[in-house]
């Protein structure tokens, strides 16, 4: 049946309204991209915060998962437009530089020494996180290290240097595997090697093998975590307004709340700043 003139022309300018009738409903998805730490991701913490956090602001957070420092780079490029990262020293760096704005204490866990049952270097029980790897080093023992620049391989080199000991120079028992946490975590459980793992990794890894807690409880591990909202000044591309109702939700009641909340076997792995670690 073919339409009148005015029935056509009618329908025309439905049509020529319908773009404008969708453009607020496609305005109203909200999202942001966030760079962090593969511990986070693995640990499950994201899978359990990130739903409460969408339900109370319909804001989607599309996680980037990486190590510290290569999360700290997708910053200073404008491609997060908020990190949640654990390396105190280059997060004030990524501040001092102008990359990024009100860095905030978010959350802390610890790291922990792991290694084989049969304990070649003698550490197990230790709480002397140097004394263990300079033990390690003399026994040399094979020692998996993430290598990739993440906060757990830059805190496990710091360790290095306070116990005196070049960790590249421990020749082929020291070996550098560009991996995040559980891949390290795996190569350590074949190899039969120690390596330096976050506790919430570890407690959500499965293929342990011969692998345990040897280490922990030095102030040394301590493990704090830290979110920072990328300058919008430098990167105009950044979504700037609910960036910051993240930054604000993750560091209220509400999103402390949210962090306290998440268990894996009944054990909290991650603890509100200004609360401590159970070992």
């Amino acid at each position: 049946m073919s339409l009148s003139i005015p029935r056509r022309l009618a329908v025309l300018a439905l049509l020529a309204l319908a773009p404008a009738f969708a453009g607020p409903a496609a305005a109203q998805e909200r999202s942001i991209t966030l760079a962090s730490t593969t511990s986070t991701e693995q640990s499950g913490l994201f899978g359990h915060i990130l739903p409460i956090f969408q339900r109370e602001t319909g804001i989607t957070v599309r996680v980037v998962a990486v190590g510290t420092g290569q999360a700290l780079a997708i910053g200073a490029k404008g491609d997060a437009d908020a990190l949640l990262v654990h390396d105190r020293a280059g997060e004030d760096k990524f501040v001092a530089e102008g990359h990024g704005l009100d860095r905030r204490d978010v959350m802390v866990n610890d790291f922990v020494i792991v290694g084989p049952t049969a304990d070649p270097a003698g550490i197990k029980g230790g709480r002397d996180a140097t004394e263990a790897l300079a033990r390690i080093a003399r026994a040399k023992a094979p020692f998996a290290s993430r290598g990739d620049d993440s906060g757990t391989h830059r805190t496990e080199l710091r360790l290095w240097k306070k116990a005196g000991v070049e960790a590249r120079g421990l020749g082929s028992s020291y070996r550098e595997l560009g991996q995040g946490m559980g891949p390290t975590l795996n190569a350590a459980a074949a190899m039969d090697a120690y390596t330096l793992t976050d506790r919430a990794t570890w407690v959500s890894f499965r293929n342990r093998q011969t692998l345990e807690i040897l280490v922990q409880g030095d102030p040394a591990l301590f493990n704090p975590y830290g979110s920072i909202l990328v300058n919008p000044a430098k990167n105009p591309q950044i979504r700037a307004a609910d960036a910051k109702v993240w930054h604000e939700w993750l560091t209220s009641g509400r999103g402390r709340a949210a962090i306290a909340s998440f268990k894996v076997g009944g054990e909290q792995l991650f603890f509100p700043a200004g609360t401590t670690p159970s070992q």
